[in-house]
Protein backbone atom coordinates (compact mmCIF):
# COMPACT_ATOMS: atom_id res chain seq x y z
CA UNK A 1 0.00 0.00 0.00
CA UNK A 2 1.47 3.14 -0.96
CA UNK A 3 1.75 6.19 1.39
CA UNK A 4 -0.92 7.75 -0.55
CA UNK A 5 -3.73 4.90 0.51
CA UNK A 6 -2.56 5.30 3.90
CA UNK A 7 -3.40 8.89 4.51
CA UNK A 8 -6.88 8.40 2.57
CA UNK A 9 -6.81 4.93 4.88
CA UNK A 10 -6.40 7.42 7.76
CA UNK A 11 -8.31 10.61 6.77
CA UNK A 12 -11.48 8.18 6.22
CA UNK A 13 -11.27 6.79 9.54
CA UNK A 14 -10.43 10.07 11.38
CA UNK A 15 -13.31 11.31 9.20
CA UNK A 16 -16.44 8.99 10.74
CA UNK A 17 -15.38 10.25 13.82
CA UNK A 18 -17.23 13.62 12.63
CA UNK A 19 -20.25 11.56 12.08
CA UNK A 20 -20.18 9.24 15.34
CA UNK A 21 -20.05 12.88 17.23
CA UNK A 22 -22.31 14.39 15.04
CA UNK A 23 -24.52 16.09 17.57
CA UNK A 24 -21.26 17.31 19.63
CA UNK A 25 -19.86 19.11 16.16
CA UNK A 26 -23.49 20.50 15.44
CA UNK A 27 -23.25 22.81 19.08
CA UNK A 28 -19.87 23.42 18.98
CA UNK A 29 -20.39 24.92 15.49
CA UNK A 30 -23.33 27.09 16.73
CA UNK A 31 -20.47 28.74 18.54
CA UNK A 32 -17.22 28.06 16.81
CA UNK A 33 -14.80 30.79 16.83
CA UNK A 34 -11.01 31.43 15.66
CA UNK A 35 -8.29 31.47 17.72
CA UNK A 36 -7.27 35.43 18.76
CA UNK A 37 -3.83 35.72 15.95
CA UNK A 38 -6.48 34.08 13.42
CA UNK A 39 -9.60 36.88 13.97
CA UNK A 40 -7.26 39.38 14.46
CA UNK A 41 -5.55 38.62 10.82
CA UNK A 42 -8.74 37.97 8.75
CA UNK A 43 -10.95 40.51 10.65
CA UNK A 44 -9.91 43.45 8.25
CA UNK A 45 -9.90 41.32 5.53
CA UNK A 46 -13.06 39.28 5.42
CA UNK A 47 -16.27 41.59 5.07
CA UNK A 48 -18.21 40.08 2.36
CA UNK A 49 -15.63 37.63 1.48
CA UNK A 50 -16.11 34.37 -0.44
CA UNK A 51 -14.42 32.12 1.25
CA UNK A 52 -12.30 28.86 0.11
CA UNK A 53 -11.15 26.35 2.37
CA UNK A 54 -8.76 23.42 1.20
CA UNK A 55 -8.36 20.07 3.38
CA UNK A 56 -11.90 21.59 5.40
CA UNK A 57 -12.28 18.27 7.44
CA UNK A 58 -14.69 18.82 10.05
CA UNK A 59 -15.80 22.53 8.66
CA UNK A 60 -16.69 24.04 12.20
CA UNK A 61 -13.57 27.16 11.45
CA UNK A 62 -16.00 27.95 8.32
CA UNK A 63 -19.01 28.75 11.04
CA UNK A 64 -16.13 30.95 12.29
CA UNK A 65 -15.58 32.39 9.42
CA UNK A 66 -19.03 33.00 8.32
CA UNK A 67 -19.85 34.49 11.96
CA UNK A 68 -16.91 36.99 11.33
CA UNK A 69 -18.28 38.29 8.25
CA UNK A 70 -17.27 36.43 5.41
CA UNK A 71 -20.19 36.05 2.40
CA UNK A 72 -20.07 32.13 2.05
CA UNK A 73 -17.31 29.43 2.09
CA UNK A 74 -17.08 26.68 -0.13
CA UNK A 75 -14.96 23.65 1.74
CA UNK A 76 -12.55 20.70 -0.40
CA UNK A 77 -11.80 17.78 1.12
CA UNK A 78 -11.01 14.63 -0.39
CA UNK A 79 -13.10 12.60 2.38
CA UNK A 80 -16.72 11.85 1.43
CA UNK A 81 -17.51 11.20 5.03
CA UNK A 82 -16.25 14.80 5.76
CA UNK A 83 -18.02 16.16 3.37
CA UNK A 84 -21.07 14.89 4.06
CA UNK A 85 -20.96 15.36 7.49
CA UNK A 86 -19.64 18.88 7.12
CA UNK A 87 -22.74 19.76 4.97
CA UNK A 88 -25.39 18.08 6.76
CA UNK A 89 -24.48 20.56 9.91
CA UNK A 90 -24.05 23.57 7.43
CA UNK A 91 -27.47 22.61 6.14
CA UNK A 92 -28.88 22.37 9.83
CA UNK A 93 -28.21 25.55 10.96
CA UNK A 94 -28.58 26.80 7.56
CA UNK A 95 -25.26 28.54 7.20
CA UNK A 96 -24.03 29.58 3.78
CA UNK A 97 -21.12 27.08 3.65
CA UNK A 98 -20.96 24.26 0.54
CA UNK A 99 -19.00 21.29 0.29
CA UNK A 100 -17.53 19.72 -2.18
CA UNK A 101 -15.25 16.04 -3.01
CA UNK A 102 -11.60 17.31 -4.26
CA UNK A 103 -8.12 15.56 -4.64
CA UNK A 104 -6.38 18.37 -3.82
CA UNK A 105 -4.15 20.40 -4.89
CA UNK A 106 -5.81 20.10 -8.34
CA UNK A 107 -9.44 21.29 -7.54
CA UNK A 108 -11.51 21.68 -10.51
CA UNK A 109 -12.64 25.11 -9.63
CA UNK A 110 -12.59 28.19 -11.71
CA UNK A 111 -10.06 30.31 -11.65
CA UNK A 112 -9.88 33.76 -9.46
CA UNK A 113 -13.04 33.16 -7.77
CA UNK A 114 -12.16 33.66 -4.23
CA UNK A 115 -11.24 36.81 -2.00
CA UNK A 116 -9.58 34.76 0.72
CA UNK A 117 -8.23 30.77 1.08
CA UNK A 118 -7.98 30.01 4.28
CA UNK A 119 -6.53 27.02 5.10
CA UNK A 120 -4.57 24.99 8.33
CA UNK A 121 -4.85 23.26 11.35
CA UNK A 122 -2.57 20.16 10.51
CA UNK A 123 -3.86 20.67 6.57
CA UNK A 124 -0.28 21.32 4.72
CA UNK A 125 1.77 18.21 6.02
CA UNK A 126 -0.71 15.89 3.73
CA UNK A 127 0.23 17.94 0.59
CA UNK A 128 2.61 15.76 -1.45
CA UNK A 129 3.15 18.36 -3.48
CA UNK A 130 3.39 21.65 -2.00
CA UNK A 131 4.82 23.89 -5.09
CA UNK A 132 1.52 22.61 -6.69
CA UNK A 133 -0.84 23.40 -4.14
CA UNK A 134 0.92 27.23 -3.78
CA UNK A 135 -0.08 27.90 -7.86
CA UNK A 136 -3.55 26.32 -7.41
CA UNK A 137 -4.46 28.43 -4.50
CA UNK A 138 -2.71 31.51 -6.67
CA UNK A 139 -4.76 30.56 -9.77
CA UNK A 140 -7.94 30.70 -7.37
CA UNK A 141 -7.68 33.67 -5.95
CA UNK A 142 -8.89 36.74 -7.02
CA UNK A 143 -5.70 39.43 -7.72
CA UNK A 144 -5.55 41.26 -5.28
CA UNK A 145 -6.62 38.13 -2.92
CA UNK A 146 -5.42 36.79 0.26
CA UNK A 147 -3.77 33.25 1.30
CA UNK A 148 -4.04 32.74 5.29
CA UNK A 149 -2.41 29.63 6.96
CA UNK A 150 -2.34 28.88 10.13
CA UNK A 151 -0.29 25.41 10.76
CA UNK A 152 1.52 23.60 12.97
CA UNK A 153 4.91 24.24 13.40
CA UNK A 154 7.73 22.59 10.61
CA UNK A 155 9.44 21.58 14.17
CA UNK A 156 6.56 20.30 15.80
CA UNK A 157 7.36 16.45 14.34
CA UNK A 158 10.61 16.41 16.46
CA UNK A 159 9.14 17.01 19.45
CA UNK A 160 8.25 14.68 21.94
CA UNK A 161 5.90 14.47 24.50
CA UNK A 162 7.16 13.81 27.70
CA UNK A 163 5.53 15.62 30.75
CA UNK A 164 8.95 16.67 32.23
CA UNK A 165 11.49 17.53 29.59
CA UNK A 166 11.13 19.15 26.21
CA UNK A 167 13.13 17.27 24.26
CA UNK A 168 14.06 16.26 20.26
CA UNK A 169 12.84 12.71 19.48
CA UNK A 170 15.75 10.87 18.40
CA UNK A 171 13.96 9.03 15.38
CA UNK A 172 13.26 12.36 13.51
CA UNK A 173 15.11 15.21 11.49
CA UNK A 174 14.13 18.84 10.59
CA UNK A 175 15.48 18.33 7.30
CA UNK A 176 13.87 14.93 6.56
CA UNK A 177 11.34 14.72 3.20
CA UNK A 178 8.62 12.88 4.92
CA UNK A 179 7.93 11.00 8.46
CA UNK A 180 5.64 9.02 9.44
CA UNK A 181 2.30 10.45 12.18
CA UNK A 182 2.12 8.33 15.12
CA UNK A 183 -0.74 10.28 16.91
CA UNK A 184 -4.41 10.54 16.41
CA UNK A 185 -5.95 11.32 14.05
CA UNK A 186 -3.93 9.52 11.44
CA UNK A 187 -1.58 7.14 13.32
CA UNK A 188 0.48 5.20 10.35
CA UNK A 189 0.01 7.57 7.63
CA UNK A 190 3.11 9.37 6.06
CA UNK A 191 3.09 13.45 6.61
CA UNK A 192 5.55 15.66 4.54
CA UNK A 193 7.88 17.44 5.95
CA UNK A 194 9.34 21.43 5.06
CA UNK A 195 11.63 23.82 6.93
CA UNK A 196 9.86 27.05 7.42
CA UNK A 197 11.93 28.38 4.97
CA UNK A 198 10.76 26.04 2.27
CA UNK A 199 6.88 26.79 3.47
CA UNK A 200 8.01 30.31 3.07
CA UNK A 201 9.84 30.72 -0.51
CA UNK A 202 7.17 27.98 -1.88
CA UNK A 203 4.39 30.57 -1.26
CA UNK A 204 6.71 33.35 -2.93
CA UNK A 205 7.30 31.33 -5.43
CA UNK A 206 3.59 30.75 -6.67
CA UNK A 207 3.48 34.72 -6.72
CA UNK A 208 2.08 36.15 -3.28
CA UNK A 209 3.64 39.21 -1.10
CA UNK A 210 4.25 38.55 2.32
CA UNK A 211 2.54 40.52 4.32
CA UNK A 212 2.85 38.26 7.89
CA UNK A 213 4.62 35.77 9.20
CA UNK A 214 4.59 34.66 12.83
CA UNK A 215 5.52 31.57 15.49
CA UNK A 216 3.73 30.67 18.04
CA UNK A 217 4.21 28.60 21.33
CA UNK A 218 0.78 27.18 21.74
CA UNK A 219 -0.16 24.20 20.05
CA UNK A 220 -3.80 24.64 18.29
CA UNK A 221 -4.60 20.80 18.95
CA UNK A 222 -4.02 18.77 22.01
CA UNK A 223 -5.16 15.09 23.01
CA UNK A 224 -8.66 14.88 24.57
CA UNK A 225 -7.26 13.52 27.56
CA UNK A 226 -5.73 16.51 28.83
CA UNK A 227 -2.06 15.57 29.15
CA UNK A 228 0.30 18.65 28.63
CA UNK A 229 3.69 18.22 26.73
CA UNK A 230 6.72 19.66 28.20
CA UNK A 231 7.22 21.00 24.32
CA UNK A 232 4.05 23.26 25.08
CA UNK A 233 5.81 25.75 28.19
CA UNK A 234 6.23 28.43 25.69
CA UNK A 235 9.75 27.82 25.06
CA UNK A 236 9.25 25.99 21.81
CA UNK A 237 7.21 27.17 18.50
CA UNK A 238 4.02 24.95 17.91
CA UNK A 239 2.29 26.99 15.38
CA UNK A 240 2.83 28.91 12.93
CA UNK A 241 0.72 31.55 11.20
CA UNK A 242 1.26 33.34 7.62
CA UNK A 243 -0.63 35.75 5.52
CA UNK A 244 -0.03 36.52 1.64
CA UNK A 245 -1.33 38.74 -0.70
CA UNK A 246 -2.02 37.84 -4.35
CA UNK A 247 0.33 40.03 -6.73
CA UNK A 248 -1.73 41.76 -9.63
Amino acid sequence: MSSYDDTRRAWDEASSKHVREYDEHLEQARSAQLLPVEEELLRPLIEGAKVLHPQSGHGLDDHALIRLGARSVLGLDYSPTAVAAAQRRADDLAVPCRYEVAELPATGQPAQTADLVYTGKGALSWMADLDAWAAEMHRLLRPGGHLFVYEGHPLVALWAWDHDEARVREDRSYFAAHHVNDTFPARGATEHQRTLAQMVMTVLGAGFELLHLAEHPDPFWKPEDGDRAAAWDGRLPNAVSLLARRRG
